[in-house]
């Protein structure tokens, strides 16, 4: 007796990717504190201020979308608004929790925050200023998205372990990226139960090397600090974001008029110079004995910079009141403070045309000159290094 043939079961359709706008456009604005009193208007701004640039937003009818939505439209999965912006939070401050975060629910935004995971309270770095764990859990549980800062906050390029103060061979080197890279994204996963799959390179330091290290373990996008507007077709791995300072209240406006350049794909939006060109003072990898030292350097290998956008930043410091000598493309500034850490970055730059260079370099200060009281600053060198001979 013949048997029937048992039934075929049909495949179930696959669903469709739903249609996306691949024309909209998205910023990113990032912020770090808020103080009624502004000290370092470079990472602080007063709730104030705050306030005005969400309710400017909602004025201009931008949309505030997250992150995670962001990169779902990336790959296809679901559409955003034509024009977007995104908030969101760096290192882990307690005014970001008791003022920053109170605001966005005023107006119904969500918010990224970017942990670097040594700042957390009770950690390495985690004084009274910091966010706890419990607070972050707070954040996560009403819809916060929290993903990774790094663990120490340092720049990733540099084989130099600012936390135990020593130079690193290429196998601790590797050692130390995976702690900073990998251990920070694991001890966010198992503290509060999530997924992280963003990084925020701490200052925007980036390199290749750094960046693929970054790609290998796992993450889905690099954010850096430069901003501009963002398509479907710029690289995941370089996002820039404007980060908003408390004294230039012009960068957010131009941003939300979506004004700036945009990144399609492809080439950097900076141009990273060699620090051999700067005839850099104190020199690259050079130890000072004055923790107060005249900070120089020539840019003319960067091509013609506009006086009105030559920037210097020191690390502890922020931007600082640097002098431009717009003849000689010498930029130069004298600390009036004592700088603080043995080893000391500086990142100079501005634009050249409708380009923005930049380059850093990092010298160290000696023990000894660390530990001395303050005293005055030392004399400027009366000389200005000469410009680097034209390249033919």
């Amino acid at each position: 007796m013949a048997t029937s043939a048992a039934p075929v079961a049909t495949p179930e359709p696959t669903p469709n990717k739903p249609a996306v706008d691949q024309n909209a456009q998205v910023i990113i604005f990032g912020y770090h504190r808020f103080e009624k009193t502004v000290h370092r208007p470079d990472t602080e701004m007063t709730p104030e201020m705050f306030e005005a640039q969400m309710k400017e937003l909602q004025d201009k009818k931008i949309p505030v979308i997250g992150l995670q939505d962001f990169l779902a439209w990336k790959r296809g999965e679901k559409n955003i608004p034509p024009r977007a912006a995104i908030i969101t939070f760096d290192d882990g401050w307690k005014s970001q929790y008791e003022v920053g975060w109170p605001i966005l629910k005023k107006y119904g935004y969500p918010v990224t925050l970017f942990i670097y995971t040594e700042g957390v309270k009770g950690m390495h770095f985690g004084g009274g200023a910091a966010m706890s764990w419990e607070q972050l859990g707070e954040m996560r549980d009403a819809g916060a998205d929290i993903q990774a800062h790094s663990a120490t906050h340092q720049d990733l390029r540099k084989a130099y372990d600012k936390v135990q103060k020593k130079k690193l061979n290429p196998e601790e080197y590797e050692q130390w990226l995976t702690a900073e890279i990998i251990g920070s994204k694991q001890l966010l996963e198992q503290k509060l139960g999530i997924r992280v799959n963003c990084f925020a390179v701490p200052f925007g330091y980036i390199n290749d090397p750094v960046r693929e290290f970054i790609k290998k373990a796992g993450y889905e996008s690099v954010l850096t600090v430069y901003g501009q507007r963002l398509t479907y077709t710029s690289p995941n791995d370089s996002l820039g974001r404007y980060l908003m300072e408390g004294n230039k209240p012009k960068v957010f406006s131009d941003a939300a008029n979506f004004s700036g350049s945009t990144s399609g794909g492809g080439a950097a939006p900076v141009a990273e110079i060699s620090s051999e060109s700067l005839q850099a003072q104190p020199a690259s990898g050079e130890t000072v004995k004055t923790a107060m030292p005249l900070i120089r350097a020539n840019l003319s290998s960067m091509g013609p910079i506009d006086a009105g956008t030559a920037q210097m930043r020191v690390s502890g410091l922020g931007v600082v009141p640097a002098t431009f000598d717009a003849k000689t493309q010498t930029i130069s500034y004298q600390p009036t403070q004592k700088l603080r850490d043995k080893s000391c970055t500086v990142i100079i730059g501005g634009k050249s045309g409708d380009k923005k260079v930049e380059a850093t370099w990092t010298f160290s200060i000696d023990d000894a000159a660390l530990a001395a009281p303050a005293t005055s600053a030392a004399p400027a060198v009366s000389s200005s290094p000469a410009p680097s001979p034209a390249k033919k």
